[in-house]
């Protein structure tokens, strides 16, 4: 099992290309984060290269670093490493990524500005909005959360045999698992420690109500050949890449199977963002043969709890393209799924999963976002309101901010 514990920085390699370098010292950096739609953009994450925030303000601390908003006020931050044990003997910041921080535009608010200032003092401990573990006390489940949602999935000790007279679960699945939320900190480690039981039960934090099994969960993958859908098994290896307090990534990696005659392994990485309800999912998928593959991308079409009697609204739209559900269930209250998949190709159905579809080339990630909302968590509590939140988290990925940089 890998067990390293990274942390998020491939993006800063691209993002210093788009923003203007910063040639001399500074009292703060100044940051302007614009963008061309005109609806609200709650929670919007903004990435800065450390690499321009130390050539502003050299020897930065990030225990003595201060993000404020155009009134001032403090906003909570987290900076993310290069490398494991990554080495800064000059202190030039040569060990960190990006500097992270997020920001709630108003509806009809296209520009926001933010300066990033050296402290005297040290920084508070922000409480932790995303959050991601690998769970071996309870089979290689691998758990992530934010504030909305919480997900796991399933690792090698699942899949494996039960010996004789253990009474060992055994499940063989790639499909991605939720659980619902009605309270905005963290609760991945609370219930695994209260005990299987009593998650599958409502005692004021929410609860594990989604069936997965051998489905595709919500926002699981699979080699669609145009009849049938080839999946991997459970997760073989993890890597978290960052954890909070504002953003959390990490990486699933899935052995090879036989998708129709080709082998393929996938890798995926989840990027977690605190106050979403849909994860950003980057899949990479890597086969030799042909030149493209059509992939999968499912919901569960049975995803309640026994006894629940749902009705299931299922809503597929070519334009963002998308595919969610609104489950309305007898006593837990009503749930929505959803997929986003820009650059869809189109819509199929197996016997388990509604699916949307896409092409891939090998070694070329395909992009996604997969999540689900709860009536009960109380921010989404219809199905009107989780297509239209769908339908926005749809033209946010279309259209992201742009950031740039200067100095006082």
């Amino acid at each position: 099992m890998q067990s390293t514990v990274l942390r998020f920085s491939l993006a800063a390699l691209f993002a210093s290309a788009l923003v203007p370098s910063i040639a001399f010292a500074a009292d703060a950096l100044t940051v302007t984060v614009s963008h061309d739609l005109a609806l609200a953009r709650p929670s919007e994450t903004i990435t800065i290269p450390w690499s321009e925030v130390n050539r502003a303000l050299p020897g930065a601390l990030i225990q003595r670093l201060v993000v404020k908003d155009a009134k001032g006020r403090v906003l909570p931050h987290q900076v993310t490493n290069v490398a494991p044990l990554a080495k800064d003997p000059k202190n030039e910041g040569a060990a960190y990524g990006e500097l992270i921080f997020q920001h709630d535009f108003a509806a009809g608010e296209k520009r926001a500005s933010f300066t990033v200032e050296k402290s005297d003092t040290l920084n508070p401990v922000f409480p932790a909005r995303a959050f991601a573990r690998y769970v071996p006390e309870r089979l290689d489940d691998f758990a992530w959360e934010n504030d909305r949602v919480a997900h796991r999935t399933y690792g090698p000790a699942l899949a494996a045999p039960a010996p004789a007279g253990s009474g060992k679960e055994v499940l063989v699945t790639s499909g991605l698992d939720l659980w619902f939320k009605r309270v905005d900190y963290p609760i991945v480690d609370r219930w695994y420690n209260k005990g299987h039981d009593h998650y599958h039960k409502d005692e004021g934090e929410g609860m594990d109500m989604y069936n997965v099994g051998k489905s595709r969960g919500a926002g699981g993958t699979g080699v669609w050949d145009g009849t049938a859908l080839a999946t991997s098994t459970n997760y073989a290896t993890w890597k978290v890449l960052a954890n909070g307090p504002v953003r959390a990534v990490f990486e699933l990696s899935y052995d090879a199977w036989d998708a129709a005659g080709t082998k393929v392994s996938e890798v995926k990485r989840f990027t977690v963002d605190a106050g979403h309800q849909l994860d950003q999912i980057d899949s990479t998928f890597t086969f030799s043969g042909p030149q493209q593959l059509t992939v999968a991308v499912g919901l569960n079409k049975t995803p309640s709890d026994k006894k629940q009697d749902p009705k299931i609204a299922v809503v597929r739209s070519e334009s963002d393209p998308s595919l969610l559900q609104w489950v309305q269930q007898a006593s837990n209250g009503s749930i929505g799924t959803a997929i986003v998949l820009p650059g869809a190709s189109g819509f199929a159905d197996d016997a388990l999963n509604h699916l949307v579809l896409a092409k891939v080339e090998s070694g070329k990630p395909l992009r996604y976002y997969a999540g689900a909302a709860w009536d009960r968590a109380g921010h989404i509590t219809s199905q009107e309101a989780w297509t239209a939140y769908v339908a926005q988290a749809a033209a946010r990925a279309k259209n992201p901010v742009k950031v740039s940089l200067g100095s006082r």
